[in-house]
């Protein structure tokens, strides 16, 4: 049994994609799981966005690649705010097979270039680019999503030639930016949505390899921002997921223990008993 999601996040994974114009869905609200899917906007006007453990205060036309493995959110400043926006998972571009290749672009990855200055000249042939796209969407060509596939790459190849923008903000000490960035990832984990899908990151290692750095240096930062451990962080987190799953699902205590990344029940009893002093089965019986 999953758990509850929005008709537009089921509509969104069934499909792999979806592409729309902001300002002709500016009252709509899209409620999706940011985990599942990247995202490319090409937006006019003004506004701040969060990107890691980087902030940028964009005036004009750019275009913006978010990745769901890094949390990224959007401030808008100005009272006109136009453009596109298409969202799609890995599975979609890369039907078939697992890929790598848009965790190793400089577009999504972490310290890469998801920020980019896009002038007027480019601002008309993107917008023609996702123009075709909406259209396609909307037909009933038997091969549209190999179309739309092939837009999506053109997109990535006319932003691989374009300069980053460099007006980003790193006022934080670099110990505090990974902090942010680790907690933030950590978070984007949740929630659990169905047992046949696993927490993908489980370990500290799991986390500094999906930022890019040494397991040891995550933990030294991470203990000195918080007063934490990073292994504590997730230990918590991770109850605190199981305890909601006990509470408002009928998924069985194996089923709990494969979600939530191990690999037999009894280790997650023992976790789960360690860390609350009471068992999953007990925790269950309680009152909300």
């Amino acid at each position: 049994m999953s758990r509850i999601l929005s008709t537009y996040n089921n509509e969104l994974k069934l499909k792999g994609f979806n592409v729309f114009q902001i300002e002709k869905d500016r009252n709509a609200t899209k409620v999706y799981s940011r985990k599942d899917f990247y995202k490319i906007c090409l937006t006019t006007g003004k506004s701040r966005i969060h990107y890691a453990d980087r902030s940028f205060d964009a005036e004009g036309t750019i275009l913006f690649f978010g990745n769901p493995n890094i949390p990224y959110s959007w401030e808008t400043l100005s009272t006109q705010y136009v453009g596109y926006t298409i969202l799609f998972s890995e599975d979609f571009l890369v039907p078939g097979k697992r890929s790598e290749t848009l965790q190793k672009s400089p577009l999504f990855k972490l310290g890469g270039t998801p920020i980019l200055e896009i002038s007027e000249n480019q601002r008309l042939f993107l917008n023609s680019v996702f123009q075709k796209m909406i259209e396609e969407q909307q037909s009933d060509y038997e091969f549209k999503d190999d179309l739309i596939r092939n837009y999506i790459d053109l997109i990535l190849h006319e932003a691989l030639k374009l300069k980053p923008s460099q007006n980003f903000n790193q006022a934080k000490s670099a110990a505090e930016r990974l902090t942010t960035v680790f907690l933030e990832l950590l978070e984007r984990q949740f929630p659990v949505e169905s047992p046949d899908r696993p927490l993908p990151l489980k370990t500290a290692k799991d986390y500094a390899e999906n930022l890019s750095v040494h397991v040891n240096y995550l933990n030294r930062a991470v203990k000195e921002v918080t007063g934490k451990t990073t292994s504590t962080h997730i230990s918590e987190r991770i109850v605190n997921e199981a305890k909601a799953i006990l509470q408002h699902t009928t998924w069985n205590v194996s089923e709990i223990a494969y979600a939530l990344g191990f690999e037999y029940p009894t280790y997650f009893n023992n976790f789960f008993k360690k860390q609350t002093g009471t068992s999953p089965s007990s925790a269950r019986l309680e009152k909300v």
